[in-house]
């Protein structure tokens, strides 16, 4: 990444973490994905219940492994290989009680707005409601100027890529581009959009200088 682009990250993530402070959620910067996991690591207390979503950004870190790693800190992993379908759904209801819930977002408005599309809905009640903290691992590649093409990304980028990565035969594998499919192994049903939080700082943005993610 040349120094132009990094100038641009820095510049445009201190206007996101302005908004997204007005409307009562707080946001850092990290211009590396190493750093803003050692930060992450950082923020997760000694005994803390921490629930994984199905992000790649966190995966592609190493950022799990690590989280296992800490003292005392159990980790609910729906995503363990080797696990039965009914134990996956049982985890995800468990996570909705975690102390810390760390995710993406699928894009993220300039004026501070979180924007994500769900299968079965976990991830998106997750961010809303539930889990005392939620942290969300965020790649300047997700910026969108606004919430129409925020959508927009999410629809035509991040859920066919991840419909190629669960190996699924929707339309969209074929074509790159959503077809508002009616499938039922639609990974695509549910938007959650924050607009802000009546609970002051509970979701903490870590926006990371770095293309991350889908």
């Amino acid at each position: 990444m040349d120094e132009h682009h990094i100038v641009w990250n820095e510049k445009v993530a201190r206007q996101i973490i302005k908004n997204l402070n007005k409307r009562r959620m707080e946001g850092s910067y990290a211009p590396t994905a190493a750093q803003a996991k050692d930060e992450i690591l950082g923020m997760i207390p000694k005994g803390a219940v921490v629930f994984r979503c199905g992000t790649m950004t966190a995966t592609d870190i190493g950022l799990w492994e690590d989280i296992t790693n800490l003292p005392e800190v159990k980790l609910i992993d729906p995503y363990q290989p080797g696990i039965a379908p009914e134990e996956g759904l049982e985890r995800r209801r468990q996570g909705l009680t975690a102390d810390i819930m760390i995710a993406s977002s699928n894009a993220i408005t300039l004026d501070g707005r979180l924007v994500n599309l769900d299968g079965m809905g976990n991830r998106v009640a997750a961010i809303t409601f539930g889990p005392k903290k939620v942290i969300l691992l965020v790649g300047m590649n997700k910026v969108a100027p606004d919430l129409e093409s925020a959508m927009a990304r999410v629809k035509h980028r991040a859920a066919p890529i991840n419909n190629i990565r669960y190996g699924l035969k929707n339309p969209c594998v074929e074509t790159g581009l959503c077809s508002d499919c009616k499938t039922p192994q639609r990974i695509c049903n549910m938007w959650g959009i924050i607009e802000g939080h009546m609970i002051q700082n509970r979701i903490h943005v870590k926006l990371v200088g770095e293309n991350l993610g889908y």
